[in-house]
């Protein structure tokens, strides 16, 4: 072999070298042209990230849980909506809705008859016989009997889910106690009326 063939198989050898070198000293970031680029670049935030600029990449993200579902320790909402007027059909299908609250613990059943006093108790009295304040015999300002909830068969034999139905919706003259009351609070007061009930 010559010296000039020695030297063009050098150069090339070293021609190699560089571009081997070149071509492997950083891994390529952007393939080019990408055909899902949302499989590609996923849009998957942090919880508690700072989400402050998404709206600018046009990513929009309001940290509110999927529609439909129940954050956790939220309860089940109620299954019946309020009926249109003239239609009972949600009103008596409540009445198979049971009370998620089984019983009352000593601080529960305190919290629940302040509840009832303030809420319930200016109509249906102190003693759920109905003569509270607003009726005191037929003497006070509101002329009619609100509803004997201790001693009124219709009232001791009616379904939790629909006095439940009865407070949130409002019932007769009665109006909602919905924006007044969670639904924690009107559970618990219709577990204590239903105590006293059994008394």
């Amino acid at each position: 072999m010559n010296k000039n063939n020695i030297i063009k198989l050098q150069l090339l050898g070293m021609v190699i070298a560089i571009f081997t070198l070149v071509s492997c000293d950083d891994v390529k970031r952007t393939p080019g042209k990408i055909y899902m680029p949302d499989m590609a670049y996923s849009r998957a935030y942090e919880t508690y990230a700072d989400h402050s600029n998404l709206a600018e990449k046009g990513i929009h993200y309001d940290n509110l849980p999927v529609a439909g579902t129940l954050a956790r320790g939220k309860e089940m909402p109620f299954p019946y909506a309020k009926d249109k007027a003239g239609d009972t059909t949600n009103y008596y299908a409540s009445r198979m809705v049971p009370n998620p609250i089984d019983s009352l613990n000593t601080k529960d059943a305190a919290e629940a008859e302040r509840l009832y006093l303030i809420n319930c108790g200016i109509c249906h009295g102190p003693k759920l016989n109905g003569n509270g304040p607003l009726y005191k015999d037929g003497n006070g300002p509101y002329p009619a009997k609100p509803a004997t909830l201790v001693g009124d068969v219709k009232y001791e034999s009616m379904p939790a889910g629909q006095m439940f139905y009865s407070v949130a919706y409002g019932k007769n003259l009665m109006g909602s106690y919905a924006s007044q009351l969670s639904k924690r609070q009107r559970w618990m007061i219709i577990k204590y009326i239903k105590n006293k009930q059994k008394k």
